[in-house]
């Protein structure tokens, strides 16, 4: 259960009352943080090379700098549409985690400001997106079509680390595309607002995926490990839409094959998410049938 401090207020509270003390103080607005006036610089690349799916293959040796730069311009856009996507189905489970609860009570407010966060962050997304001048990338078919089952059915621990995964990922790639001076200036503006914010979304889906699991018996814990495994493969494996190539100028079913195979994009992956399999190991997520799917992912 949770515990109560002498004052009588829970742990919970207090995490939800610092979230939002926090994002009092540092929050920021999109509109007018991000320079989307100066048009973009095509000697910049979109995303830290070191993240493309072909850096270290042969296609990428025989790429001109201009088609390294497209590439990754392509694959940024794809990770935020794929981010807008995911923030969709976030918002809807938090809203019906929260629906006809205490409004008095600061994880409600903290809720609500969540999801506030996460529209600011989608429309900063989508036109981020454009400026990189990437169409609309999105999921397969089919995992939309399970992405609107899991947002319609997903509760407790299965929500939040589900959630935390999405965030966790793209949280690693986003601290050095901030701080790469490669990356063209307004996606690194993007990148530190998106980081900073979404600490704080960590933090919260964290402390509720632990207290949701406290006292759930095994068979809970197996079913639901397996859920956020199912869940995290199709997020994942979604993030850089296999059209980017085609939109880069390259040959779409040679990239294709090469970055399927790609040991380097593969171990940045699984370095990004050790201490996320750490923490879903804590809390007992991390079950033998789930590693199949992580390590299909590559994060693991």
């Amino acid at each position: 259960m949770t515990s109560i401090s002498e004052s009588g207020v829970s742990d919970r509270e207090t995490v939800a009352r610092r979230l939002l003390d926090s994002s009092e103080q540092l929050s920021y607005d999109p509109v007018r943080e991000v320079d989307w006036e100066t048009p973009l610089d095509t000697d910049y690349h979109g995303a830290s090379p070191e993240w493309s799916t072909l850096y270290g293959t042969s296609y990428w040796a025989d790429m001109t700098p201009e088609q390294q730069r497209e590439l990754t311009r392509q694959e940024a856009a794809s990770v935020a549409s794929t981010g807008i996507w995911f923030e969709m189905i976030l918002q809807q489970m938090v809203l019906r985690d929260f629906y006809a609860k205490d409004p008095t009570d600061p994880a409600f407010q903290w809720a609500l400001t969540e999801i506030a966060d996460e529209c600011r962050h989608s429309i900063m997304f989508a036109r981020g997106a454009a400026k990189l001048r990437a169409p609309a990338y999105r999921p397969r078919r089919f995992v939309v079509e399970l992405g609107r089952v899991f947002k319609a059915t997903a509760t407790g621990e299965a929500a939040y680390a589900a959630i935390l995964v999405a965030e966790e990922v793209l949280d690693v790639m986003q601290r050095d595309w901030m701080r790469d001076e490669r990356v063209v200036p307004f996606v690194r503006t993007i990148n530190n607002i998106h980081v900073v914010e979404e600490s704080r979304h960590m933090k919260f889906a964290r402390d509720e995926t632990r207290e949701r699991l406290e006292g759930a018996g095994r068979l809970r814990r197996q079913i639901n490990g397996l859920v956020v495994a199912i869940a995290s493969y199709f997020i994942v494996t979604s993030m850089v839409n296999g059209k980017v190539y085609e939109n880069a100028g390259l040959d779409g079913k040679r990239a294709r094959r090469e970055a399927k195979a790609n040991e380097h994009h593969k171990s940045m992956l699984r370095s990004s998410c050790s201490g996320l399999m750490e923490f879903l190991h804590s809390v007992g997520l991390l079950t033998k049938p789930s590693l199949w799917f992580y390590k299909r992912a590559n994060l693991i």
